[in-house]
């Protein structure tokens, strides 16, 4: 049995570089509040790194958002002790090709695996493997954002996708065949990282189309981001998708209806059989912080997540504040 820790959004840029990164007297283990135990019981470690780390570059025009940390995020990431980052998403060309240069020299140096971006095309697309005793998991990152960073075999960028309710367009359909394909050699399990989709409500049809299909080309787990809020679970033959881990670390304003705000650390127990269980360990963002959400903001991300789950058929049980999904055929 292995213990995934999963998390969605971490930005550590713009605030929370300038008001904690910055200073060196605070621990850069502050970030995560009350949640490190809660990782640490995990065997590997993932999120979604939602900026680029680096001292360089240019901010990328006409993008609107721009977000950078110095390299004391690195400190931030080992103090959960993260194992690996997925880069594939909207924010990790922010500064430029420089910048992304800079901050892949920094996760290789510092020994932290990376997935979904690279210096070309064939390490954009590349698993990240990753061991947890004599068990090995395979990670592959994708985004359909951003489509100008696409990675191509001799430019930087991101491991792009593009896909519609019909699932994902050629070629992107044969390159993630080719990329699962290629982590399957090299793990028994395999993960496909998603930042895809808009930034709020439910999962749109391309969305469910691509998760579904990254299963049926090989995917043991879909999990999936950029979605500020967490979204619901969905069984697909015996494989679940996440739809959306939400926000987890970050400096936004916190939309009254939807509340970008609280969101869970994903506890994935995988055997040899699959997932058999994910436990979701409600969490609120505050002050540049993550700490585990108490009374009436569990009570609210009780009720959102028996909301989001029942549209997508998955029964969800309450065990304290902590939620538990189990895979259909463990009841």
């Amino acid at each position: 049995m292995v213990r995934l820790g999963l998390a969605g959004d971490v930005m550590l840029g713009r605030l929370v570089d300038r008001f904690v990164l910055a200073d060196p007297s605070v621990d850069p283990a502050w970030v995560w509040g009350d949640t490190l135990d809660l990782w640490r019981r995990a065997d590997l470690r993932l999120v979604n790194l939602e900026c680029v780390i680096a001292t360089g570059g240019t901010p990328w025009v006409p993008k609107v958002f721009h977000f950078r940390a110095r390299p004391r995020a690195l400190d931030a990431l080992a103090a959960a002790g993260i194992h690996c980052v997925s880069l594939a998403n909207n924010h990790v060309l922010d500064f430029g090709y420089g910048a992304l240069r800079e901050c892949l020299a920094l996760l290789r140096r510092r020994g932290l695996r990376y997935a979904g971006a690279g210096e070309t095309l064939e390490e954009a697309m590349a698993p990240a493997v990753l061991e947890a005793g004599h068990r090995r998991v395979a990670v592959v990152a994708v985004t359909d954002n951003e489509p100008e960073w696409e990675a191509t075999p001799d430019r930087p960028g991101v491991f792009y996708v593009a896909c519609d309710a019909h699932g994902l367009r050629e070629p992107y359909r044969q390159r993630v065949r080719r990329a699962l394909d290629h982590a399957r050699r090299q793990a028994p399990a395999v993960i496909v990282s998603g930042h895809v989709g808009p930034n709020w409500g439910p999962p749109t049809p391309a969305m469910r189309a691509l998760a579904r299909q990254v299963v049926d080309l090989g995917a043991d787990l879909y999990w999936g981001h950029s979605n500020h809020t967490v979204q619901g679970i969905e069984w697909y033959r015996g494989r679940p998708l996440l739809y959306a881990a939400g926000d987890f670390i970050d400096d936004y304003a916190v939309d009254p209806e939807e509340r970008n705000d609280l969101s869970c650390l994903f506890e994935v127990l995988l055997d040899d059989t699959g997932v058999r269980r994910i436990r979701l360990h409600p969490v609120r963002i505050a002050d540049f912080r993550v700490t585990r959400a108490r009374g009436d903001d569990v009570a609210w991300m009780h009720r959102w997540l028996r909301a989001r789950m029942e549209e997508c058929g998955t029964r969800i049980a309450f065990e304290g504040d902590v939620g538990v999904v189990d895979r259909p055929d463990n009841n």
